[in-house]
């Protein structure tokens, strides 16, 4: 059975009321910090509304799958200067889509983003606030993306913000959906200074048949659009 996460109130109160003012480097290692304030966790991704309407994945032949989850937090938010935003000739992309990206183009593969029946909200006090209630229920939300070739794929990169110390709950009802028995899984996250906290070994825990790269790729959300190079060097010390 998947774990269970309960977050007490007070927990909660506690990182809405973090200092989020604190210095971020880059890091490419599984780490294990569990004091992910509110601008860490929730910041660190966004797309415009455009990009969310992607279809399912395009296949192309390859046993390689970058699965990627995005946010479109996009209210009261600079593209040009935020953070939470790149923008490449005009085009604003979210954190972990830029990373999945950067992935595709180094090792080809099949890009699919995660996306949801449920709408998150835009505005970024109250997606803290829907994403703190989905974790203290466990939610699954229901997955609007799928994916009918998962036996076809050996390998699969996922990505995902850093929420709360956790992984978005979509994630979890993406990993129900499909077997990964005998895949690779090699994570990949943005964050605000708390790495991966302990989501790889979330990752190992409910999926126990796979082999779940514990050297996953992890960088500061403000550092994120620098990042094209290091994922590259990541990726060939893996093999690829």
């Amino acid at each position: 059975m998947k774990r269970k996460y309960i977050i007490a109130a007070a927990a909660v109160l506690c990182c809405l009321t973090a200092c989020s003012n604190q210095t971020e480097n880059a890091d490419t290692t599984a780490t294990t910090t569990e004091n992910t304030t509110v601008s860490e966790s929730l910041s660190a991704e966004g797309t415009s509304p455009e990009e969310n309407a992607s279809e399912d994945v395009q296949t192309s032949g390859s046993n390689i799958l970058i699965a990627y989850f995005s946010v479109p937090e996009t209210a009261s938010v600079d593209a040009e200067a935020g953070a939470s935003r790149i923008v490449i000739d005009g085009q604003v992309k979210g954190n972990i889509q830029f990373m999945a990206e950067a992935i595709a183009e180094n090792v080809g593969g099949d890009l699919f983003r995660i996306e949801t029946v449920q709408e998150y909200p835009g505005e970024h006090d109250k997606l803290v606030d829907f994403a703190a209630e989905e974790l203290s229920e466990d939610a699954r939300p229901e997955l609007s993306s799928h994916i009918e070739n998962i036996d076809n794929y050996d390998t699969v990169f996922i990505g995902y913000p850093n929420w709360w110390a956790d992984m978005p709950m979509p994630l979890y009802t993406f990993f129900d959906e499909y077997d990964f028995s005998g895949k690779n899984i090699i994570p990949f996250t943005s964050h605000g200074g708390s790495g991966f906290s302990g989501t790889i070994n979330s990752i190992a825990e409910i999926e126990p048949n796979a082999n779940v790269i514990t050297d996953g790729f992890s960088v500061s959300r403000n550092n994120t659009p620098n990042s094209a190079g290091d994922i590259a060097d990541w990726l060939n010390s893996l093999g690829y």
